[in-house]
């Protein structure tokens, strides 16, 4: 178990998402960055949809109840165990008494805690996930917050002399897409545009979408559809012209003409972007993006044999 001294700014429960829920009106949630995710959990010889914290912007203090492997992935938040500085993608042995701490991002939005057995909390709909609106799943529904007790699930207790890698994230962010669903909506110049200026991340990104500004997309009659049905990595393009790129909590559906849709393997990129930040966008083929979610996959796999 791990008591929560201090919630920081959002910290809830969350595990890889709701699958085949949509059809019912439910999102899918899940983590953010999902990359960052299955390192923290496979550093805890965790299955990789175990529930870990999400933390945004500002991290959680928590004493340890137990003895207990954990890992910490994602943004660098200056994290502490007992007053000693500690590293992100490197599993460590707490013993009953000591005190994590995280402070505010020192790079990234986002960062993950990973015990082994995962976090004991009530599966929804197959999932641990929180969903903050509907006030289900995770920890009672709710962020969390001083005082909170967590269980902790069964663990292996084997801790993995491996320290992976630290991904950098700048204030300039690279991600690929695939045109469509709509891209015949939009002119040539929309999608040059599209392609070739740099975005700036709005303050009005959530877990629900990320909204970007710069030069205003016209489309060719405008951008209205028939409401149909949203992916994660989404690009809507409203009147405004100003994509929105659609996130873990996005809605299931929506009426707006999409452009195109973000890789699944640059999604976690996007995790972590900040207010201000800046985004450019490159075209790939779909066979280019299955192609780079089967390298990931294997070098995942590689990095844990």
């Amino acid at each position: 178990m791990i008591r929560i001294k201090n919630a920081g700014m959002l910290s809830t429960v969350q595990d890889l998402g709701r699958v085949g829920v949509m059809t019912n009106g439910f999102t899918h949630g899940g983590v953010m960055d999902t990359y960052s995710t299955r390192i923290a959990n496979l550093l805890c010889s965790n299955d990789v949809n175990a529930p870990v914290i999400e933390m945004t912007m500002l991290g959680i203090t928590a004493e340890f109840c137990d003895d207990c492997v954990f890992a910490l992935s994602g943004g660098d938040f200056q994290p502490r165990l007992n007053s000693q500085p500690i590293k992100n993608n490197k599993a460590y042995t707490a013993k009953a008494g000591d005190v994590l701490a995280l402070s505010s991002a020192k790079s990234g939005m986002r960062c993950y805690l990973a015990v082994g057995g995962g976090f004991k909390v009530e599966s929804i709909m197959g999932s641990a996930s929180t969903d903050l609106k509907l006030g289900i799943g995770g920890f009672k529904g709710r962020r969390l917050k001083a005082g909170d007790e967590l269980e902790t699930g069964e663990s292996k207790n084997e801790l993995k002399n491996i320290e992976i890698p630290c991904r950098e994230y700048g204030n300039v962010v690279d991600v690929r897409f695939v045109y469509g669903p709509q891209d015949d909506m939009f002119t040539d110049t929309d999608k040059t545009l599209f392609e070739n200026q740099l975005y700036t991340v709005t303050p009005s990104l959530d877990r629900m979408g990320i909204r970007l500004s710069a030069i205003a997309l016209k489309g060719k009659k405008g951008m209205d559809i028939i409401s149909e049905g949203i992916a994660f990595g989404s690009v809507q393009i409203p009147p405004s012209g100003m994509p929105i790129i659609l996130m873990a909590d996005h809605q299931t559906t929506g009426g707006y003409a999409k452009i195109a849709t973000v890789i699944s393997v640059d999604l976690p990129l996007l995790a972590q972007v900040k207010p201000y930040d800046k985004i450019r966008f490159h075209a790939v083929s779909l066979k280019k993006a299955q192609t780079l979610v089967k390298k990931e996959k294997r070098e995942l796999e590689g990095l844990f044999k």
